[in-house]
């Protein structure tokens, strides 16, 4: 009979590199809690809206590249700042697959 109990060990929590990643950003967003809810908005949300601060106008694609978010995660996203009145979306004309993201005065406002 052959012993398996060491083969197990690299699956060990202890052992997992991302688990501590992990446990790290989680509390890294935490912290930034108080200060998002004063903005009324969430991390990923943040993440966007730093991107805009820094750009002004983006296509969506330039968005999900800088955010390393995927399409799925960036539309509610998107749908929510712009009710919210932080950024404008419109087709690109050259390939309406593609938004054109456009920050607002409010969310410039928002930034300061």
């Amino acid at each position: 009979m052959t012993d398996d109990k060491g083969k197990y060990d690299a699956l060990k929590l202890q052992n997992q590199v991302c688990f501590p990643l992990y446990a790290c950003s989680k509390e890294l967003v935490r912290q930034y809690g108080p200060y998002l809810k004063e903005l009324n908005l969430t991390y990923t949300q943040y993440i966007v809206m730093m991107v805009l601060w820094e750009k002004e106008t983006v296509s969506s694609r330039e968005l999900a590249a800088c955010t390393h978010l995927d399409y799925g995660t960036l539309t509610p996203v998107l749908k929510r700042l712009d009710q919210a009145g932080y950024l404008t979306r419109h087709r690109a004309a050259e390939d309406e697959r593609l938004l054109t993201l456009a920050l607002t005065e409010q969310g410039r406002r928002a930034g300061r």
